[in-house]
């Protein structure tokens, strides 16, 4: 993996993972930990993030106290599944904006599908982070950031829970200039395109569908 590539290694979120993981956990269960682990991405992801200051009086005195500088992020989530990590990104970072892009996988060719889109109009002078769980084929990662691109977008990370070493080496190939963010890479895709070991469909374990 190149320098683009990071794993946020945190004890919190590989505990929470493997929760998640576990083919017993409830819906409501997979739900609120991905809200939690999104908390902690989110951290992580942000660091970067510039500061300026203002003056502020606290109750003893004024200081110059650090500030969010500049526009604020925007979150682009990948439905249905990215809505899981989104919800959790917007309770810590309220004032950012949202954007979705609605893609599927066709099952037999396992490309994506894009069926729609809806974006802040200045995104291009915002930093966007791009959110999916999964990172599997690469696919609907590729061509959300595509499409982003076309949009105007032009500072941009992708943010998943779980990737597969096959996804990150066709997105980083893509779109070398996208860093990626994840909680941990697995083993390998397999013949139907899931995650090995993997925690299956993401989308299904949040919603309770099949």
């Amino acid at each position: 993996m190149d320098e683009n590539v990071t794993v946020i290694n945190h004890p919190l979120i590989a505990h929470k993972l493997t929760l998640m993981r576990r083919k017993n956990s409830s819906t409501q269960k997979f739900r609120s930990l991905l809200r939690e682990v999104a908390h902690l991405l989110t951290y992580e992801i942000t660091r970067d993030l510039e500061l300026t200051t203002e003056l502020i009086e606290t109750p003893l005195q004024e200081m110059d106290a650090p500030t969010l500088a500049g526009k604020k992020l925007c979150f682009v989530s990948i439905l249905r599944a990215g809505n899981g990590l989104l919800e959790g990104m917007v309770e810590l970072m309220p004032s950012a904006r949202v954007g979705h892009i609605g893609m599927f996988r066709d099952p037999d060719s396992l490309q994506a599908v894009e069926y729609y889109c809806k974006v802040p109009q200045d995104i291009g002078e915002r930093r966007v982070i791009v959110v999916d769980p999964m990172l599997a084929t690469g696919n609907s990662a590729i061509a959300a950031i595509t499409h982003l691109k076309k949009q105007g977008a032009q500072n941009m990370k992708f943010l998943c829970l779980l990737a597969a070493p096959e996804g990150v080496k066709a997105l980083r190939e893509a779109h070398p200039d996208v860093p990626v963010f994840t909680a941990a890479i697995d083993d390998r895709l397999d013949e139907h395109g899931y995650i090995r070991p993997g925690l299956g469909d993401a989308g299904d374990r949040m919603y309770g569908t099949k």
